[in-house]
């Protein structure tokens, strides 16, 4: 696929979630990772029927197919970006940066001033695109002994 592709948001039905997954799990393999360490992480990408009211989840689609997921929790006074994966096939195409426009209008609706996201380490340089900062790090929940890089997007000026 080659140029931008035209992407309608919907909410999530609990018939997708076992697709919304196999896309995370796609997407995440895009950075080499080895079949031991994509396994150690399922658990993490795979979506539950709880999420679905506990958290805003948003499918990225385009002619009907899903193309990118996102999903952010809402808490106050820092929302959390949890997932935000685009296809492989549909990478370079503007898809994450509508998804993370997607995130930061609702998490700011919702009243937060900063969005935190626990960032793979190879989406950094996507996200500091997008204008976050690196923050720090923080444990992964995948992977013992192994740390993410904690980014925060300011969402209102202090």
């Amino acid at each position: 696929m080659t140029g931008r592709l035209q992407i309608a948001f919907r909410a999530p039905r609990l018939t997708d979630l076992e697709m919304m997954s196999a896309l995370c799990l796609k997407s995440k393999a895009v950075w080499g990772y080895d079949a031991d360490f994509m396994a150690a992480c399922r658990d993490e990408l795979t979506f539950r029927p709880t999420e679905l009211a506990a958290t805003e989840i948003a499918l990225a689609c385009n002619a009907g197919r899903l193309i990118g997921v996102v999903q952010l929790d809402k808490k106050l006074p820092v929302c959390e970006l949890l997932k935000l994966f685009v296809d492989p096939g549909c990478i370079g195409q503007g898809i994450g940066k509508q998804m993370f426009d997607w995130a930061t209008t609702r998490a700011a609706q919702a009243g937060a001033d900063t969005m935190h996201i626990e960032a793979d380490p190879n989406a950094v340089p996507f996200y500091a695109a997008m204008g976050a900062e690196l923050i720090g790090a923080v444990n992964s929940a995948s992977i013992g002994g192994r740390t993410l890089p904690l980014m925060q997007k300011r969402l209102r000026a202090r």
